[in-house]
């Protein structure tokens, strides 16, 4: 079982007299950025001028500086722009990285994946909250937390783990709970998660019903509200209760069609294939891929995006969710 950490376990003592420095102000980075101010924590924030994200800074108070000048200002560097452009990012940050700093992520992918390989004199650490940093600030702001994730890749000063719990604490995970992982067990799982089930499977999963009722003979909106509208409904409950709750929370019709029918979508012969696409995200052999695709302009990306955004659950759906006021 994982080990994990609560408020008693980390002290905000261990970021006195620390500057953090926030590079990139996306939702991740505001939600952080905001629960640190509010906690006392002295924070810089780094976003490119003439971004919305960059205006999002000023209005929130924040002045605004390259990502360069904030590293230089900063003693722990909390490393928040998207995977594939933190390699570029990293080449301003490195000059100004002293020894005993630290450098944070909420993703493991730039580290575990050699994109970004550290200087050998500072701590690597990583508080990956498990949810959007819009929630996480909602959360904060209701004296509550959103669980992190915790791990260490590198422990040059022996004060990593403290820092990082501080962190936590002050972004106010540690009223959850921050489970202990590792930059790899995180990277690995987060990709396969979102590939085969959260993003990639789920999509997938939707069209496939939607097709088959629509080339059965029945109406798309129909099809729409019996394969993608009500899904909220379902993952919902399961959020909230498990599966076994879901399952108390439909009827018993449903129930029943689950246990007995859904085995024989999500089968053996797909469990192979989730092998495999484990088997290509702990070779590298996804992070390959998707490096490649940015450096040659996302062919592959805007080609498969473009499709989707055409396809007639989408435009159904356009249609259909304009109907509910409460989307609004």
């Amino acid at each position: 079982m994982a080990k994990i950490y609560y408020e008693k376990d980390a002290d905000l003592k261990a970021l006195k007299g620390k500057k953090v420095a926030i590079i990139g102000y996306g939702i991740q980075g505001r939600g952080q950025a905001l629960n640190l101010r509010d906690s006392g924590v002295d924070v810089v924030v780094s976003e490119l001028k003439g971004t919305r994200n960059y205006q999002n800074a000023i209005d929130d108070g924040f002045k605004s500086v390259p990502a360069d000048e904030a590293a230089k200002a900063g003693d722990i560097i909390q490393i928040l722009t998207q995977d594939h452009i933190q390699a570029e990012v990293f080449k301003q940050i490195l000059p100004h990285l002293k020894e005993g700093n630290g450098l944070m992520f909420s993703h493991g992918f730039s580290i575990h994946f050699g994109q970004i390989i550290p200087p050998g004199n500072i701590d690597v650490f990583m508080i990956a909250p498990k949810g959007p940093g819009s929630l996480v600030r909602q959360m904060y702001l209701e004296k509550k937390g959103v669980p992190c994730l915790v791990a260490i890749y590198q422990n040059y000063t022996g004060k990593a783990l403290s820092l990082a719990l501080a962190y936590a604490k002050a972004i106010g995970g540690a009223k959850a709970g921050v489970v202990e992982t590792t930059f790899k067990e995180e990277t690995e799982t987060d990709l396969f998660g979102e590939q085969t089930v959260l993003c990639g499977g789920v999509t997938a999963l939707i069209k496939a019903g939607f097709e088959t009722l629509v080339e059965a003979g029945y109406q798309p909106e129909i099809a729409y509200f019996e394969t993608c509208h009500e899904l909220k409904l379902i993952v919902d409950l399961i959020n909230e209760k498990g599966i076994q709750g879901m399952r108390k929370g439909v009827s018993d019709t449903a129930e029943y069609g689950d246990l007995t029918r859904g085995p024989r979508v999500i089968n053996e012969n797909v469990k192979k294939e989730m092998k495999k696409i484990l088997a290509e995200v702990q070779s590298g052999e996804f992070a390959k891929e998707w490096i490649s695709e940015n450096q040659v302009g996302r062919p592959v990306y805007n080609s498969l995006s473009a499709k989707d955004r055409v396809h007639p659950v989408e435009v159904v759906g356009k249609k259909l969710r304009a109907m509910m006021p409460w989307l609004k």
